[in-house]
């Protein structure tokens, strides 16, 4: 979801929300350490430790869901043990939370967010929207998408 952000340069504009944004400690240390995870702490980004029944969480689904990092896994137990919204691409992820009750949303709620409380223009939206689609990486449901690029010219 952040590299996602980022290519579509809507990553600052992620800390313009009124929502915290928070990444377990271990996600942070392997996949954002270095100019990336600094400026996003310096934006706001929050690195929690995970408490013992957290990790004690983790360690039960890591042995249940053996297809999901140790990252994801770790994001879900801080998650689901705070009662926190889920930010995730990844659909088997996405799926377990579902499966739980718990909330959950991908990079295109966080789009709707940026409309909603009008943190960035829509032409901005629409050109980040577009950098991401673009990407080859892409895994964004294609009507979604295509539905708020049009949405976004017509304001």
């Amino acid at each position: 979801m952040i590299i996602d952000l980022e290519r579509g340069s809507l990553l600052e504009a992620l800390f313009e929300l009124p929502y915290e944004f928070v990444v377990p400690d271990l996600l942070f240390h392997s996949e954002l350490r270095g100019p990336l995870g600094d400026q996003l702490v310096a934006l706001g980004l929050r690195v929690e430790e995970l408490a013992p029944v957290e990790l004690t969480r983790a360690t039960v689904i890591g042995r249940e869901r053996t297809a999901l990092s140790a990252q994801d896994i770790f994001a879900y137990a801080l998650a689901e043990q705070r009662q926190w919204i889920l930010i995730t691409g990844d659909g088997a992820l996405r799926q377990m939370a579902l499966g739980h009750g718990l909330e959950v949303h991908g990079v295109l709620w966080l789009c709707d967010r940026f409309e909603e409380h009008a943190v960035v223009s829509t032409g901005t939206l629409h050109a980040g929207l577009t950098g991401m689609s673009s990407h080859p990486r892409c895994r964004l449901p294609v009507a979604e998408v295509t539905s708020r690029l049009e949405r976004y010219v017509a304001q």
